[in-house]
């Protein structure tokens, strides 16, 4: 995935563990939070019509960021927009009654509960807000139903005490390179964005099994350092990433996984870190020795650091990766927090890539549910993706839109992983260095904001 050379990137190895920081906006009084509630399809909770007159239909929208799409969701129960209430039809609490505005009564068909599974809850019917047909076109219209559990039944909403809905903590860290392409300041893009989380690229061999920032800076001391504090200072915290596509891999200069564990330690205990990302691509991925050296030194890391999360990512094809690695993970007793995919360099222009990166996705749950017995829900939680922003190496673009795509995905199976390479590229292009623009019209920080608004 992430990488500093403008080569295709065959595959990826990530541990990780990653932050999330929500888009959403918190209103006053502190007892309330207006902001969006996106459900199906990543798509918005929408007054038909932004029209505020008792009875008008309230239905699944693309997000558009009006007012017609901005709930206040109150510690009274109400979630009103327009400054009416989200209302079940005649006081029904039948299957299938439609949900609508009306003016604020204070009754039993207006109150709803907003709960940790990101199901939203009429206590009286004791049912769930539900997208009709479980259809995803604009102008669904909202009733309640029997709670399922199903997709068009989960919601992300603003949270009554301020917040959001329980969120998976560390799941948005955009990589962060040092090594060129006039690396921002990440207090820019977290003042902008609110991410406060980066994966910091990138952490290689220095020839002997020593870890140096790419192969040849100190591990502590210099700009990486000054980084770390800088994202540390600002409430966030780093992820240091290992590998990349270019320089001396640590999987491969280490003659053994007691070796490489080693490696790892030294920059978990350089910084103290609740997170490391590990990036192996090119020849060392089809590597059976490398691969099982990395599967073992792994376990070792997890079993001697209570707490630190490990996420593997690794390259994709369209319908889905390659399985080797999974497979030799899931047999050698090596669980993980997260495998995520890196969908893109599929090769060609034209394409739809935020429809591919769920398609390769899809395939990404079949092979973990082979590997290792999951249900579905197991394995999407189980899950990653971490993108590339504007135009690719085998120039495919990934737009703004592609990646609320992702979102909506990622929000309706609750993915554990939701990144991309990179910040350095989130920005339009002004004759800059190579990588450190997109390659798209954009304004500054665009894709960071709307992966920004995940939620877990």
């Amino acid at each position: 995935m992430a990488r500093p050379s403008p080569l295709p990137a065959s595959a990826v190895v990530a541990v990780t563990v990653l932050t999330l920081s929500t888009g959403l906006l918190t209103a006053s009084p502190a007892q309330a939070a207006t902001g969006t509630i996106t459900g199906l399809a990543g798509k918005c909770l929408d007054v038909a019509g932004a029209n505020s007159a008792d009875g008008t239909a309230v239905q699944l929208y693309d997000c558009n960021g009006t007012a017609a799409q901005q709930w206040t969701v109150g510690s009274d129960g109400t979630v009103r927009a327009l400054g009416k209430c989200l209302d079940v039809t005649g006081n029904s609490t039948a299957d299938g009654a439609k949900v609508q505005l009306w003016s604020c009564s204070g009754g039993a068909n207006q109150k709803w509960t907003v709960t940790a599974a990101h199901d939203i809850v009429n206590p009286q019917a004791n049912k769930c807000l539900d997208v009709t047909d479980n259809s995803s076109a604009n102008g669904a219209r909202a009733q309640i139903w029997s709670c399922t559990g199903a997709a068009n039944q989960k919601w992300t909403a603003p949270a009554a005490d301020g917040g959001t809905t329980p969120s998976a903590p560390m799941a948005v860290a955009p990589y962060l390179y040092n090594g060129w392409g006039s690396p921002p300041n990440p207090t820019t893009i977290t003042n902008a964005t609110g991410v406060k989380w980066f994966t910091l690229a990138f952490v290689l061999s220095n020839g002997y099994c020593n870890p140096q920032w790419d192969g040849g800076r100190a591990l502590t001391g210099g700009v990486d350092q000054q980084t770390v504090n800088t994202v540390r200072a600002g409430g966030g915290d780093i992820i240091p990433s290992f590998g990349g596509y270019s320089g001396n891999k640590l999987e491969s200069s280490c003659s053994s996984a007691g070796e490489l564990a080693a490696a790892y330690q030294k920059v978990i205990d350089a910084y103290g870190l609740k997170a490391i990302d590990i990036d192996i691509e090119a020849d060392a991925y089809s590597n059976p020795t490398v691969q099982q050296r990395t599967v073992d030194a792994l376990k070792t890391v997890k079993a001697n650091n209570a707490g630190l999360k490990v996420y593997i990512t690794i390259g994709t094809g369209q319908s889905g990766p390659d399985t080797s690695l999974i497979n030799r993970a899931a047999s050698s007793g090596l669980t993980v927090d997260a495998w995520a995919i890196m969908p893109f360099d599929f090769g060609g222009a034209g394409q739809n890539m935020g429809n591919l990166t769920v398609q390769a996705a899809e395939g990404l749950k079949s092979a973990l549910k082979s590997a290792y017995g999951y249900g579905d829900d197991q394995a999407y939680r189980d899950m990653g993706i971490s993108s590339m922003n504007g135009i690719t190496d085998n120039n495919e673009t990934v737009t703004v839109a592609d990646f609320r795509t992702i979102l909506g995905y990622a929000q309706q199976h609750h993915l554990a992983r939701l990144t991309f390479w990179s910040a350095n590229r989130d920005r339009p292009c002004t004759g800059g260095p190579a990588d450190s623009c997109s390659g798209v019209s954009q304004s500054d920080w665009d894709y960071t904001r709307v992966f920004a608004a995940y939620t877990g």
